[in-house]
């Protein structure tokens, strides 16, 4: 007789039925954001200039207007339930060198398309199919994709747009993870398995979407 994983051990179970659920969820709610969601930053949505208190600001807001970069960042909690602190610290720093190279060597090609897979990629290491390593190219991609949006700025403003988007970041993964560990006991398999197809279904739709750009 085999044990059965837990709440939040490898998401198995039957994804087709999951798959439609989230898929029409998040497509709902793809088409029900605001203009502003696909806004590439705050001071792009208020027309303000790119100071450095300005940055901070812009920085601090963009993963909550980006909504491919807050779904990224709230499914990895569930990925970091099992792991220690340094592995969001990691993380974090690989996103800021994915930034770094951004600015350096900004326009790789289907680089918008390619963050929209990074939710699929995602989701299949929720779901035990690819390794966590992967994750680091992933969150790299992202960090590429967010200093992309800055490369007209002076150096001030971008330094304090980059430690806007630190904080920010570091802020959601830490509240994501805190309240995923105190609610963790009690989930089901089937909503981890509903997260996954969730993703799944966004990152299809907003591939798409960018192809179709």
């Amino acid at each position: 007789m085999t044990s059965s994983p837990g709440p939040l051990g490898p998401l198995g179970g039957r994804l087709p039925t999951a798959a439609v659920l989230g898929s029409g969820a998040l497509l709902l709610a793809w088409l029900l954001l605001p203009p502003a969601a696909s806004a590439h930053h705050l001071l792009e949505v208020t027309g303000l200039a790119p100071t450095p208190l300005n940055g901070v600001l812009s920085g601090l807001a963009h993963p909550l207007i980006g909504p491919d970069h807050l779904f990224f960042l709230l499914a990895l909690s569930l990925v970091g339930l099992r792991q220690r602190g340094r592995w969001m610290i990691g993380l974090l720093a690989v996103g800021l060198l994915g930034s770094a190279l951004g600015l350096v060597l900004p326009g790789l090609p289907g680089a918008e398309v390619m963050v929209a897979l990074s939710l699929v990629v995602l989701a299949l290491v929720l779901r035990g199919h690819l390794p966590r390593l992967l994750l680091l190219p992933a969150f790299a991609l992202h960090g590429y994709v967010l200093s992309a949006s800055v490369l007209a700025w002076s150096p001030f403003p971008v330094a304090t747009y980059m430690l806007g988007l630190l904080v920010s970041q570091s802020l959601l993964l830490l509240l994501a993870l805190t309240v995923l560990r105190r609610v963790a006991a009690g989930l089901e398999r089937p909503w981890p398995n509903l997260i996954a197809a969730a993703l799944i279904g966004f990152g299809a739709i907003t591939a798409f979407n960018a192809l179709a750009a």
